[in-house]
């Protein structure tokens, strides 16, 4: 080719080296690049699409959690993550990529400070004066399954997919649970 590879480019800048002559790369940039964008001449490439997964997708795992000893708080969150399926490289906020979740020993469970006085739980009956309250160690002794759903739940947003998400988790007061045909996997904890 004449003139080198370069020619083509030295012709449509008008015979000047294109690499010094600003004006002529913005006509280049026009000329040879479809998608014009006035960032300049190399952002002119096509960006990456954020990708977005599909219900068809996804990919759900049964995790196991042991809570002997955990922080109340601690423990959450990360459930939390794990329901939400914040933990995968394929998150898509809309779509349900978590995973199910199954904790052990939730009577075990572990608060700080004078928590396990001080915190109260509330429900109502619907009827007037109804409200009922339960501290911490009373909530351990009836429903200790109830302390780490509550804590999870809170931790989740408040819409119809957190509600759908917050059924994948599997809360049981004791060590066993049924749920071993599906081979849960134990959860890695950040202590």
């Amino acid at each position: 080719m004449p003139g080198g590879f370069l020619a083509p480019f030295r012709d449509a800048a008008g015979g000047h080296d294109f690499a010094y002559d600003v004006y002529s790369a913005a006509r280049l940039r026009v000329a040879f690049f479809t998608p014009f964008t006035p960032r300049g001449l190399f952002h002119a490439i096509r960006s990456m699409k954020t990708y977005v997964a599909k219900p068809t997708d996804r990919e759900r795992n049964w995790l196991v959690v042991d809570a002997n000893g955990k922080t109340l708080g601690r423990l959450a969150t990360q459930i939390a993550d794990a329901l939400r399926g914040k933990r995968k490289p394929e998150y898509t906020p809309h779509i349900d990529t978590g995973d199910f979740v199954v904790v052990v020993n939730a009577e075990k469970i572990h608060v700080t400070g004078n928590k396990r006085k001080d915190k109260r739980y509330f429900r109502h009956s619907g009827y007037p004066g109804g409200l009922r309250s339960r501290n911490f160690e009373e909530m351990q002794a009836k429903r200790p399954e109830e302390i780490i759903r509550l804590a999870v739940k809170g931790m989740m947003p408040r819409n119809r997919l957190a509600r759908r998400q917050i059924t994948k988790l599997k809360i049981y007061s004791g060590p066993d649970h049924p749920h071993v045909a599906q081979k849960p996997q134990p959860m890695e904890i950040e202590a």
